[in-house]
């Protein structure tokens, strides 16, 4: 698992949320138990694709974009969904640089991603000299160290801030739990593979909200409309509700401010709202 930064944060209450306590002996401890079937390590997210295709873990945490620069045989076991962010091309607002194709032949490109950088300017047929960097690449253009630079990008405040503005995708990005192809035995396989589901019912739960009211019985097919759920509302008799009956739905909570609104314009009462934890398929 990422050791720190976004990623870190995001894993960590992930695992948290899914029931899997996260227990070290110190906030610098490099291990960590992970309820009672797993153990962390904590490394740098760059480091990842490297420790679990050489056997060092049997499954690790990193962005996408990590996993292709490294390019070592993993494959994918999920997509977790933060840590979204882009690789980008970029130039400064003085360049005149708008698309690729007004990137120089032989032009210096800064990046922390030398080999994402140039697998993509071959596959898009540009000639250009690949200047790798550690970090802090929004800053060589204006050195004169690289003409334009590869980096992520998430909000573009950074680049904007810089004076840069981004030329093209590279690609997108976000957390990957990741294994070495013929690497893992069938027993790790399997705990993987139920950690993951669980994992992936905290990650569907999310952005949900499970809303239950009474409503009037000669109303159910507006009901319906206004509350398609899943697979529609579950209804249920309600003893001596007399002409009404309770209906649960999984919404979106998005919508749940304009849903709850149409349920009371159809004369619904005792309207419950309430956060989800797990959500399986």
């Amino acid at each position: 698992m990422p050791n720190k930064g976004r990623l870190a944060d995001e894993a960590r209450e992930l695992f948290i949320d899914a029931g899997l306590d996260i227990r070290a002996r110190g906030e610098r401890a490099l291990t960590a138990s992970l309820g009672d079937m797993f153990e962390a390590i904590f490394v740098r997210a760059q480091d990842i694709p490297e420790f679990v295709a050489d056997g060092a873990a049997d499954a690790g945490i990193t962005g996408a974009d990590l996993i292709a620069e490294c390019n070592r045989d993993l494959e994918t076991l999920a997509d977790l969904g933060f840590g979204r962010c882009r690789l980008a091309v970029a130039a400064t607002d003085d360049s005149g640089i708008n698309d690729l194709d007004a990137i120089p032949a032989g032009a210096r490109v800064a990046t922390s991603f030398p080999r994402l950088a140039r697998r993509f300017f071959e596959a898009n047929d540009r000639r250009v000299e690949i200047v790798p960097v550690s970090g802090a690449a929004e800053i060589a253009p204006h050195l004169g160290i690289a003409d334009v630079i590869i980096d992520l990008v998430s909000t573009g405040s950074t680049l904007r801030v810089n004076g840069l503005h981004e030329v093209a995708t590279v690609l997108e990005s976000t957390a990957r739990m990741v294994v070495a192809k013929d690497r893992a035995s069938s027993e790790s396989m399997r705990a993987l593979a139920d950690l993951v589901a669980a994992l992936q019912s905290v990650l569907r739960a999310r952005g949900q909200r499970y809303l239950m009211a009474n409503v009037p019985r000669d109303r159910l097919e507006d009901v319906r409309r206004v509350l398609p759920g899943l697979n529609g509302p579950t209804v249920v008799d309600i003893m001596n509700g007399g002409a009404h009956v309770a209906v649960h739905a999984v919404v979106p909570a998005a919508h749940v401010y304009r849903i709850v609104a149409e349920l009371k314009g159809l004369a619904a009462e005792g309207i419950l709202v309430t956060r989800i934890e797990r959500l399986m398929p």
